[in-house]
């Protein structure tokens, strides 16, 4: 149910898009990063675009995953906390992995783990969907988690 009014200044809301957008970085970044150093380290010789596209579907799917475990823990039952994953961050997870694979590209050149671009790269991708999470949150009370 959507409200009437809507405002950016609810701490309380931003806590808690913080905390669903953090979740989400997490399901997102253990596939993403998992999939650059797979190829990183095994040299495999694959495009680096290749490599970052299927870094992003691999994000997407481990923060599916993830999402769904925690929803099936909150009691919900299988099918409808995979439905609830898929639907209602997706456009989230997108954008967060778009913008980390984006910032891996433009600070290293693409696909490649280095100590130091670990934390930008997190970094930006709580940043780009955290309003929008926020927003979702406040404006119809729907989050994920």
């Amino acid at each position: 149910m959507a409200t009437d009014t809507f405002h950016w200044g609810c701490k309380h809301t931003w806590r808690a898009s913080a905390k669903n957008t953090m979740w989400c970085v997490i399901g997102c970044s253990i596939g993403d990063f998992g999939t650059i150093l797979f190829f990183q380290l095994s040299q495999i010789p694959f495009p680096i675009m290749g490599i970052m596209i299927l870094a992003i579907i691999n994000g997407l799917l481990t923060s599916i995953m993830l999402e769904t475990y925690i929803l099936m823990r909150q009691k919900f039952d299988f099918t409808n906390a995979l439905k609830t994953a898929c639907g209602m961050s997706f456009i989230s997870m997108v954008s967060m992995e778009v913008s980390m694979n984006a910032t891996d590209y433009f600070l290293t050149g693409g696909a490649m783990i280095v100590w130091w671009v670990v934390p930008i790269m997190l970094s930006v991708g709580f940043l780009t969907p955290w309003p929008y999470n926020y927003w979702r949150l406040k404006k119809f009370n729907q989050a994920c988690h």
